[in-house]
């Protein structure tokens, strides 16, 4: 008898389930099993051992579900190391890497079966085995070609395909054959030909692409990421925007298939990489597969199943879930603006970075890695001058693109000579009109979507602010709501302060859609489109904006950090961005380098042809250090300081951080909590522990929520680290009276 050691989309351990070997299971297999009295999961066969568990009573593994492994032994590598790394079980790195059909669970056998799904299949055909010799099918088309010359014919077809497509088994597909259904029903019902299904395949062919022609400063950093590839290293590719990164990615991804090996390509956000996407797939016709949550449940859980049957050399354009998909050994993983928050998995465990897993990849699945940015995460950076990553850098624009000038507009001064309109510098204003007046058009850049961030009473100070939430609830003009941008609570605008009953409610700050209504106003013969949280709600929508604006039937494009990646608008000669202090005053150790990279990525929109572009910059702070640098367009100057003050105050990349963050709905229940917590670390890990303190967001969805941090500095053992960190936690989750209280760790917090 054989015992499986059975993995489930739960924040649990493993578990053992005996094994009826006819059913064939093997490591990797999704099966069906009974936990608890009445709840039927799919799990993954983590192992197999002849030697039974010490517990009494072993349930069996009810039914096997798919005809080849789900998970590949790199897989279950990658996840072990997750689960380790990220202190979560495995059971949650399959709750977050399987699509929820590729993973069906019900409370009857029944249930669970009309919720799972097959891979999208396709229908094949082939002659009997006794006409697929040259001599049989002739004889027999000598015999019936009178009588029944459409019947030989079709015949004639499948065993010309069979020879076309060398098919041993003589099986082709259906939609090849020039025939009816009615017409290959009755071959079947004489015994002449038999049709089955099978797993839909990319056609891989295709083994030479029309490629773009690199510069010589590219065809340099090529030759230089093979190299680092060929010793098994990590490539960064530092190339400044309009360097042509995208032309280096083409020409490694062709090597990749051609070689039949799987390519899998990180964006930040698919929906506004739709430029690349469509450049890849003429490239790439039948290669090139995108994988993201818009996608339906079932889409997404065929495109899992159809890749682990496949046989390797296919091109994945997805987000960071991309990287659970069942690739093969030897992938090549291209991680594109790199530096980008967003491949920080923030809501649930594992709170993974998909950057730092791309490079574990390197190792579980022998991956050739290349990190891209224009503005490289400091990690990456210095991951780099330490020897650990090739570094690769692009320092030219490609083709006759120059780097846009950068205007540093002090909004003081600004106000002060009476050279402002609303929110607009004169600088910018001007700027602009030249744009318009040649034909060319304008980016606008303001990082908070909605008319006003909040409306405050002047009369007694009130602001509406979430109930479940406990933050200002933003104004939208366009609805004459206010909404919470977090969980989505709305109201109707005040007339009337609910406070003291004046009527002197006023906005506070502006928003994309207050920019918009302004710029119009200022410029009125001008066509304005807004691009943020608001108007692009679906992808369609997103695509009609885009469209629009890439025609140039708009004029002018308002929007937030959607703006900042991934498009090459040939028309933009000037980029206003609105207010720079913003961004600088976020209270994040990360404040400056983000918000440089944030301001160089958006400043990157002008200019990308032959004439050279303007970005202005609005601040109050014009002598501040990172504004200097996006003036100068130094990105070494910046991190060179950047690193210098995180190593004197012991922060990343020279320390790893790990913050718990604690929730309940009870206050007082949360701060005994915290402080318990903070107590049991405290005792294993002295002064590395700070807090407790009010999360950021001190409440959300009607939950109170506090916070602590570990430091953890480089050279100690992270593995130790957990270990301890572990123990301190168990303390108060196993207290009686703290058992409602939610604790989530996030490793490596960003």
């Amino acid at each position: 008898m054989l015992y499986a050691q059975v993995v489930l989309p739960l924040a649990q351990p493993m578990y053992s389930f005996s094994v009826d070997e006819a059913l064939g299971v093997v490591e990797g297999d999704a099966v069906v099993v009974q936990f608890g009295p009445s709840r039927y999961y799919t799990g993954i066969v983590w192992s197999l051992s002849s030697e039974r568990p010490s517990y009494p009573r072993i349930k069996p593994i009810l039914k096997r579900l798919y005809s080849a492994p789900l998970l590949t032994p790199e897989a279950q590598r990658l996840w072990e190391w997750m689960a380790e790394y990220y202190m979560c079980s495995v059971g949650e790195v399959m709750r977050l890497a399987l699509p929820s059909l590729a993973k069906p669970s019900a409370t009857s056998l029944a249930a669970l079966d009309e919720r799972s799904i097959e891979p999208p299949m396709e229908s094949f055909v082939a002659l009997t085995p006794e006409l697929r010799t040259e001599e049989a099918l002739a004889a027999y088309a000598e015999q019936h070609s009178r009588r029944a010359p459409r019947r030989t014919a079709v015949m004639d077809r499948i065993a010309a395909l069979a020879i076309e497509r060398n098919a041993s088994d003589g099986f082709v597909p259906r939609r090849l054959v020039d025939a009816t259904a009615e017409q290959l029903a009755d071959l079947r019902k004489r015994g002449l030909v038999l049709s089955e299904q099978r797993p839909v395949e990319r056609s891989h062919s295709a083994t030479e692409f029309l490629l773009p022609t690199l510069s010589e400063a590219q065809a340099h950093a090529l030759a230089a990421i093979r190299k680092a590839h060929s010793d098994n290293k990590v490539a960064l590719l530092h190339g400044v925007t309009g360097s042509g990164k995208t032309e280096i990615y083409v020409h490694l991804i062709a090597d990749a298939l051609a070689a039949g090996r799987d390519v899998v390509m990180l964006v930040p956000e698919i929906v506004i990489t739709s430029q690349l996407i469509e450049r890849l797939e003429r490239i790439f016709e039948g290669r090139t597969t995108t994988y993201h949550s818009r996608l339906t449940a079932l889409r997404r859980g065929q495109t899992f199943l159809r890749l682990a049957l496949a046989r390797g050399g296919e091109l994945v354009v997805g987000v960071r879930s991309s990287l659970f998909l069942p690739v093969h050994r030897g992938a090549l993983v291209i991680v594109d603006e790199e530096h980008d928050p967003s491949f920080k998995q923030s809501d649930m465990q594992p709170r993974y970075n998909a950057r730092d897993m791309a490079v574990v990849m390197s190792k579980t699945h022998a991956a050739k890695v290349v990190l891209g940015s224009a503005t490289p995460a400091l990690e990456s950076y210095l991951n780099a001058l330490a020897g650990k990553y090739a570094y690769v850098e692009l320092k030219e624009r490609w083709g006759e693109g120059v780097l846009p000038e950068v205007i540093v507009s002090d909004t003081i001064r600004s106000v002060k000579r009476g050279e402002r309109k609303t929110h607009f510098n004169f600088d910018l204003l001007n700027h602009i009109s030249r744009s318009l007046a040649a034909g060319e058009q304008a980016i606008l850049f303001q990082n908070r979507r909605g008319y006003a961030p909040y409306l405050q009473c002047r009369t007694c100070g009130y602001s509406p602010r979430c109930p479940h939430c406990n933050v200002t609830l933003t104004e939208h003009r366009a609805t004459r709501r206010m909404e919470c941008h977090y969980c989505g609570y709305t109201i109707e605008r005040p007339q009337v302060c609910p406070n003291c009953e004046t009527q002197d409610i006023a906005t506070m700050g502006f928003g994309t859609e207050k920019v918009e209504e302004e710029i119009s106003r200022l410029f009125p013969e001008a066509r304005v489109d807004r691009l943020d949280g608001d108007t692009s709600t679906s992808e369609r929508a997103f695509k009609q904006i885009v469209h629009r604006f890439e025609s140039r039937e708009t004029d002018i494009l308002v929007g937030t950090q959607i703006l900042t990646k991934g498009f090459d608008f040939a028309g933009v000669t000037t980029v206003g961005i609105l207010n720079a202090d913003n961004l600088l005053t976020t209270p994040d150790f990360r404040a400056s380098e983000r918000a440089f990279q944030l301001m160089m990525q958006v400043a990157g929109r002008a200019g990308r042809r032959n004439d050279r572009g303007r970005v202005v910059v609005q601040t109050s702070q014009p002598k501040h250090p990172v504004i200097q640098y996006v003036a100068s367009g130094d990105y070494h100057a910046m991190a060179r300081t950047e690193l210098a003050e995180r190593e004197a105050f012991g922060y990343p990349p020279y320390a790893h951080l790990i913050r718990l963050t604690l929730s309940n709905a009870d206050y007082e229940l949360l701060r005994h909590a915290s402080h318990a917590l903070a107590e049991a670390m405290r005792r294993k890990f002295g002064a590395r522990v700070m807090g407790p303190v009010s999360a950021a967001r001190e409440m959300l969805r009607g939950e109170h929520r506090s916070e602590l941090m570990l430091k953890i500095e480089s050279g100690a053992s992270m593995s130790r680290a957990r270990k301890l960190l572990r123990e301190a936690i168990a303390v108060v989750a196993e207290a009686k009276e703290y058992k409602s209280v939610k604790i989530y760790v996030d490793v490596d917090a960003s």
